[in-house]
């Protein structure tokens, strides 16, 4: 299961901002997760409380966003919404097309715990496509 690999480097990050912050923990992590990454949502949801025990994200959520694939048509010029075994343009139907998003795994954001008990809302420049 690499979905369990994908939480442990995804916490790695997280700790590293939050040892940047100073914060004291983490109470949330957002992840945007396309059909194409090759990561089965359920599978890292799954496996996120066995990466995350003895950290700063141990009590943290997790929550995932699932992203649509989106491709550009080398046609028309057109960018549609489709589905990930079809991609095709949804205005002309070419099938000379680009991927413009469906196969990432982004970092969207952190909800940090500071000294103060306040929770921040840390917002993380995104990280497209990120391969583990």
């Amino acid at each position: 299961m690499h979905e369990l690999a994908i939480c442990q480097a995804l916490l790695a990050q997280v700790s590293e901002l939050a040892a940047d912050r100073q914060a004291v923990g983490v109470t949330g992590i957002h992840v945007g997760i396309g059909p194409l990454s090759g990561v089965e949502a359920d599978l890292l949801q799954d496996a996120f409380p066995i990466a995350a025990a003895g950290t700063l994200a141990g009590a943290a959520s997790l929550h995932l966003r699932r992203t649509r694939v989106r491709v550009r048509c080398e046609e028309c010029g057109a960018e549609t919404a489709v589905v990930a075994n079809r991609l095709l343009c949804g205005k002309c139907a070419a099938w000379r097309t680009t991927l413009i998003s469906g196969d990432e795994l982004i970092l969207e954001r952190v909800e940090l715990e500071t000294a103060s008990q306040e929770v921040a809302k840390g917002e993380i420049a995104s990280v497209r496509n990120l391969r583990l």
